[in-house]
């Protein structure tokens, strides 16, 4: 099966600092490339994978679950790490729920963590009926592109299968569990006006983990896919001070700028 246009997984090797990027669910690459591109601009070596069932049409979705997606994201966490000194994690939305976990898992091995509108449940008051209703309605409505910026749009599927619901709803139950064990210095960055992950889920998040190097930003002006929103260029300047504050390095002018301007929380 063809991928959509932009759906292509991205790599791009620089310096000895690796940075792992994970998109969201339905979604691919494409939401998170021009956050990717920015660092690998700024010399970092940057991996973007695109998820098993992702990238091409909903139903090849259905076939995969999220243990699919996990084994996706640690495999090239674990190529990442075999040749860069130190390595961080990103995501968005589920890929923030990943990126969270692969902290839990791998402890020191990850250095920070730097995600967007992370999920942490599935909100949907059908939810509970997941595991029976998958088997009689095979999709419901895509939640691709909830975003402000005129003209902005998400490659991802106009449509979610249930299958793969049930099981991202069964994966943020998995990683609440795991949350206490994320000990990294962590950004989280958080629209106040998302309508696809309410901002309770960053702060259920931020209340149960370990982490004493946090950090939370609110992205005012942009809705859930914040990467391709008016926030995106501060997405990018404040992850990237982020992550040389960390190596040892200067903070960028940007970042510098947009913290004088406030706006975080």
């Amino acid at each position: 099966m063809p991928l959509l246009p932009g759906a292509e997984p991205f790599r791009r090797d620089g310096g000895d600092v690796g940075v792992l990027v994970c998109h969201g669910f339905t979604g691919s690459p494409q939401s998170v490339r021009p956050w990717a591109e920015y660092l690998a601009d700024r010399g970092l070596s940057v991996t973007v994978p695109l998820l098993p069932g992702h990238g091409t049409r909903w139903q090849d979705m259905q076939l995969t679950t999220w243990q699919d997606w996990y084994a996706e994201v640690d495999r090239e966490l674990r190529a990442l790490a075999g040749r860069c000194t130190r390595v961080f994690v990103c995501g968005l939305s589920m890929g923030g729920a990943l990126a969270l976990r692969l902290a839990a898992r791998h402890g020191d091995t990850i250095s920070g963590v730097a995600v967007v509108n992370p999920g942490n449940k599935v909100h949907d008051t059908a939810a509970p009926l997941l595991p029976v209703l998958r088997h009689v309605v095979r999709s419901t409505k895509g939640i691709a592109s909830d975003i402000a910026r005129p003209g902005g749009t998400e490659v991802g599927y106009d449509r979610v299968p249930l299958h793969a619901a049930h099981s991202l709803r069964r994966f943020f139950q998995l990683v609440d569990g795991e949350l206490p064990r994320v000990t990294q210095p962590l950004l989280v960055m958080t629209s106040p006006q998302d309508h696809v992950v309410p901002p309770a889920d960053s702060e259920r998040i931020l209340a149960r983990v370990s982490s004493t190097d946090v950090r939370q930003i609110l992205l005012e002006r942009s809705y859930h896919v914040a990467t391709l929103d008016h926030d995106a260029e501060r997405i990018f300047a404040e992850t990237h001070a982020f992550l040389t504050r960390l190596t040892g390095g200067a903070e960028p002018e940007a970042a510098q700028e947009g913290a004088a301007a406030g706006g975080g929380a």
